[in-house]
């Protein structure tokens, strides 16, 4: 009974989330028609219309229960949903040596991009958070490492905003190399596969070529995606480290407690949204989810995501973002440019 007395606190603040991501779907779609696509999607539209109000307004006490839960309950949910998108089929169709190659791109490029992060200072959790967006699936990389690590929102928004700006330009310049590398249509197909952002993103990158390039390309993204749920189960299980660092601020909205020196409980190891994101999976792949769900599904997970991404922006002090742009810039910029060159590696390697 408790706890449903106090639902109506949160209704002012997921209300506002909730105008804010209408506003950012409005525009998305505004996009579309005038230009033939969303050269930014109404995920990061949401982060910047939040930004823009909390800039001009500063929402009052009455706002921010809602607005905290919209930025972490819905987030993790959203997580969960994601993995009813995700068939580990797509594993045994990409074939071993393939496999092997996106696991070590993926796992050098999230090293090399942190290293990077830290040597340019940017704090642990922002470092990670660029890291893990770049070598594996962008937003959604990032949305579903940031509760993980206790992830602050205004460290979300920039690292979301970076990417998806080299997003667009990545998904612009791409098909260049298609000349300039030599590659074949299905060559450039794992290059996109590896290197874009967004599934959306690689349609967007390979159409262009062929339809051989978008059937590989969304194959390799898909196993490239996948690589999501390990990732975050390890940095979960590292978390209590990253939440003790010394140059780290209080973790905000996306975050819990600190855990306790020498003590952490086994379901801080494997959060909730993890593990329900890994069954999802599994359900998904033994095809116990009627196939009538998943598209609902997978629109209840975009939704909850870009309401998720206004509360974030609700929450955002512009004044911190700027200072960390310069920095964060040049991390996105040299990780992009490292995880390019490792992927064409990958593919002369396998030729």
């Amino acid at each position: 009974m408790t706890r449903l007395k106090t639902l109506p606190t949160y209704f002012p603040g997921i209300l506002l989330c909730a105008g804010v991501s209408l506003a950012a779907s409005l525009l998305e779609r505004g996009e579309t028609a005038l230009f033939g696509r969303a050269w930014l999607e109404a995920l990061v539209l949401a982060i910047l219309i939040g930004t823009m109000v909390r800039t001009l307004w500063n929402p009052g006490h009455a706002f921010r229960p809602g607005i905290n839960v919209s930025a972490k309950l819905l987030l993790e949910i959203a997580v969960v949903l994601l993995g009813a998108s995700v068939s580990f089929a797509t594993v045994m169709a990409a074939g071993p040596i393939l496999l092997v190659g996106i696991f070590g791109v993926v796992t050098v490029a999230i090293l090399f991009s942190f290293t990077v992060g830290r040597m340019l200072g940017l704090r642990p959790r922002m470092a990670l958070l660029v890291a893990c967006g770049n070598s594996i699936c962008g937003n959604s990389a990032i949305a579903a490492v940031a509760p993980v690590i206790g992830a602050d929102g205004d460290d979300v928004a920039s690292s979301i905003a970076f990417t998806a700006v080299l997003g667009v330009v990545v998904v612009l310049t791409l098909p260049l190399l298609v000349g300039i590398a030599g590659l074949s249509n299905s060559e450039y197909g794992i290059l996109a596969g590896l290197t874009v952002y967004a599934v959306p993103q690689v349609l967007a990158a390979t159409a262009p070529i062929s339809a051989l390039s978008v059937q590989v390309g969304t194959l390799v993204k898909l196993v490239r995606v996948l690589m999501l749920g390990p990732v975050v189960l390890v940095l979960s299980m590292l978390e209590s480290r990253l939440r003790e660092e010394e140059d780290e601020a209080e973790p905000a909205v996306t975050a819990g407690d600190r855990p306790e020196h020498g003590r952490l409980a086994v379901h801080r190891l494997v959060p909730w949204f993890i593990i329900g994101f890994l069954v999802l999976a599994a359900l998904r792949s033994l095809g116990w989810i009627p196939k009538g769900l998943l598209p609902p599904m997978a629109v209840a997970a975009n939704l909850l995501t870009v309401i998720s991404m206004a509360a974030l922006g609700l929450g955002v002090d512009v004044r911190t973002v700027a200072q960390a742009g310069a920095r964060v810039t040049a991390a996105v910029v040299v990780s992009l440019l490292a995880l390019g060159s490792i992927s064409l590696g990958l593919i002369f390697y396998l030729r």
